[in-house]
């Protein structure tokens, strides 16, 4: 059972940084992908970053490049978004999910995406 929980929203000033962390149940191989998604009042799902856990390589949206950061820590089975220079436009629930294993990215899109996080608000003003 594959068990995901987000930490490290709040609100924040425009101009200012967060980090959300992500802690994750841990397969027994590399080969899948994690990601952080948001969704604001109104709006549909959308996708944030994500990093294929094989080799690291990282995917972000348009929208937050040069801003938000991906990373993971795979000894602490944790994932991570750091966010700086946050906009209010950055405000909605962040949400983390992960594949099933041997699934891969699809840039930062949702379908490939199996187990999601309860999710953790992010308030820029």
């Amino acid at each position: 059972h594959v068990q995901l929980v987000e930490s490290g929203g709040g609100s924040v000033q425009a101009g200012g940084s967060l980090r959300l962390s992500c802690a994750a149940s841990k397969y027994a191989y590399s080969n899948y992908c994690m990601g952080w998604f948001r969704q604001a009042p109104g709006m549909e799902r959308e996708g944030v970053a994500t990093v294929y856990i094989g080799d690291s390589t990282t995917y972000v949206a348009d929208s937050v490049k040069g801003r938000f950061t991906i990373s993971r820590d795979n000894v602490k089975s944790t994932l991570y978004l750091q966010m700086n220079s946050l906009k209010p436009e950055d405000t909605a629930m962040y949400y983390c999910a992960t594949t099933k294993l041997w699934v891969g990215c699809d840039g930062t899109r949702q379908r490939p995406f199996a187990y999601w996080g309860q999710g953790t608000q992010v308030t820029v003003s």
